[in-house]
């Protein structure tokens, strides 16, 4: 199937995941998860109406940008990012949604103090406490707003999590009603730079499931590209 073809099934299988939650199908965003894929494969995604296409790698968000591969949509990034690539990244994106500690937040601030400008970002949240993946632990995510008070060049929009590698349908519908129960909380919070209105979470192999948990936003790469291919 082509990409047009496979953003208009994905939307499909969205809305009727929505609507079987009892939720309006707009409240939910489609992110192309562009890692590895060309720039014209981007561009034919943003033609078939994904909301946003979300980069993995500087590397590859920076020669995408000098191709002009993302004109029409929003651009994420969704990868690990270190501190020292900051710079690449801050004011180059919408929206970075992977910032997984204080220091990483410290950093972004700072550069977005010297661009002047706000840089809006998500919580990354190790759901499934896996040693080999980055982010805050769950238990730590309510008391970030107020430590983040000091961040004035951010601001947090939401969450976001990638949970464990799964091998069954229904695998991860635990850890998402868990993303959705610390959303719930955090939107909560009243503070100048926290305006939350993002829970992305939901990948090609689960997002109907993460839908009906409350994610507004799912990043979905294989299922629009098909699979991608690391050989050498």
């Amino acid at each position: 199937m082509s990409i047009a073809e496979n953003v208009s099934r994905i939307r499909q299988e969205i809305n009727r995941a929505a609507i079987a939650a009892g939720r309006d199908p707009g409240e939910i965003r489609l992110c192309a998860a562009t890692k590895m894929n060309s720039a014209d494969a981007v561009r034919q995604a943003i033609a078939a109406g994904v909301d946003c296409c979300g980069e993995n790698r500087v590397q590859e968000l920076t020669e995408k940008l000098s191709q002009d591969a993302y004109r029409g949509a929003p651009v994420h990034f969704i990868g690990h990012l270190q501190t020292n690539k900051v710079r690449q990244v801050v004011g180059k994106v919408d929206l970075i949604q992977s910032v997984d500690s204080l220091r990483l937040l410290r950093a972004i601030n700072a550069e977005a103090a010297k661009q002047g400008i706000v840089q809006s970002v998500l919580l990354e949240v190790n759901i499934g406490q896996e040693e080999s993946k980055s982010g805050f632990l769950a238990e730590e995510i309510p008391d970030l707003p107020e430590k983040c008070g000091e961040f004035s060049n951010i601001c947090i929009k939401g969450l976001m999590a990638i949970p464990p590698i799964s091998h069954n349908s229904g695998d991860n519908v635990k850890f998402f009603q868990k993303m959705s129960q610390l959303y719930v909380d955090i939107r909560r919070k009243k503070y100048d730079n926290v305006m939350v209105d993002c829970l992305s979470m939901g990948m090609s192999d689960d997002f109907t499931d993460a839908v009906r948990w409350g994610s507004t936003m799912v990043r979905v790469g294989t299922a629009i590209f098909g699979a991608r291919n690391y050989a050498p």
